[in-house]
């Protein structure tokens, strides 16, 4: 062994050694630098890859789309750029791009011009909800359709289900009435159910209209965890469900969504939905959440989905349009967010051109 070799080793601790001594070399073999450099596996691209601890795919992926009847042709929405209100026709056309994108299924929102007090047209086989669940199926028969179970949509006063005497939204009603929503959804081809409306009981009455109609089989993806905030605006100019439409009821969902500071809450009702045979799990908004999605996942071995909503797709596409980040790097940074915190799955309205971006990486 040379003498170089030897200087850098480590003293003898068999030798006398004065106190100070010790304690230096004590001090020095219990720090990790510049043995451990955390940045060695960080040099190269093949390295990086390696160690990558979640990764993303078109699997992972749901993409939400607009279709709004008695339109033309697919109309722009102005405050999402690049997201459109989809025609019935041209639904057609936007279900085989979505397939030949390889997505795997996507999320149906109806814009409807037949709205009144309970959101009936939602109920009615011939209605929008059913219309649009047949065209998609029709087009893209591999491509999985979602249906938004909610009446948020097909209201008249844009609340997620009918107003009672004292002026709130009457839970027990609106889950009599989403039982029935999710048993038209699956009749016209729906090959899962997405109930939105945060009504206590809705999953345990949707689950038995199910299985009592022969849809055992059906799933259901909870939105278990949907918070009362304010990242859904764009979201309801896109599907005309804004509120302070009629004085007579509430202009927020403060009474059946959730408050925005509870996370523990957000636990226990996620965990309820569980109880009542939920299959898949949502938390929605997305990245303002990722703490109570984390602490999901420690609490469920059911799938997670995390939703990317409508203001924080459109906060990413308005920044990167001003030239103040880069759209693409900016969009699979937040998305891989969603997996690192726990999420099995992710509904994101940018999912077209992720998908084009993972076959082109």
């Amino acid at each position: 062994m040379t003498d170089k070799l030897k200087s850098l080793l480590p003293e003898n601790l068999n030798e006398p050694k004065s106190h100070a001594e010790l304690m230096r070399h004590k001090s020095l073999t219990q720090k990790a630098f510049p043995h451990v450099r955390m940045r060695r596996l960080r040099r190269t691209d093949a390295l990086r890859d390696m160690v990558r601890e979640n990764s993303l795919s078109v699997n992972d992926l749901i993409y939400p789309l607009f279709v709004e009847e008695e339109l033309d042709t697919p109309a722009p929405i102005n405050s999402m750029p690049g997201v459109m209100r989809e025609t019935e026709k041209s639904l057609e056309a936007k279900m085989k791009e979505v397939a030949k994108s390889g997505l795997k299924s996507v999320m149906l929102f109806g814009v409807s011009h037949h709205k009144d007090h309970t959101g009936s047209d939602s109920m009615n086989p011939n209605g929008l909800m059913a219309r649009m669940i047949d065209r998609a199926k029709q087009a893209a028969p591999e491509v999985m359709v979602i249906a938004d179970a909610c009446f948020c949509e097909y209201t008249d006063h844009g609340h997620c289900g009918p107003i009672n005497t004292m002026g709130d939204v009457d839970n027990d009603r609106t889950i009599e009435n989403i039982a029935m929503q999710a048993v038209t959804a699956a009749e016209a081809g729906a090959d899962m159910i997405a109930p939105s409306g945060m009504m206590d009981g809705q999953i345990s009455a949707i689950r038995h209209a199910l299985d009592v109609t022969g849809f055992t089989h059906i799933p259901i993806m909870a939105y278990a965890a949907k918070f009362a905030s304010v990242f859904y605006g764009p979201f309801r100019d896109a599907a005309g469900c804004s509120l302070g439409q009629n004085d007579n009821v509430p202009t927020h969902r403060k009474s059946y969504q959730m408050d925005p500071a509870n996370g523990r809450e957000a636990i226990r009702d996620a965990l309820l939905d569980e109880e009542e045979g939920a299959d898949i799990l949502m938390v929605k908004p997305g990245m303002p959440y990722l703490d109570v999605l984390s602490q999901l996942r420690q609490k469920s071995d059911l799938p997670l989905a995390a939703y990317q909503v409508s203001g924080e797709y459109a906060m990413i596409r308005f920044a990167a349009e001003a030239g103040a980040l880069d759209y693409k790097e900016a969009m699979m940074e937040s998305l891989t967010c969603f997996k690192r915190a726990g999420a099995d799955l992710i509904l994101t309205y940018s999912a077209l051109d992720t998908a084009h971006w993972l076959e082109n990486s």
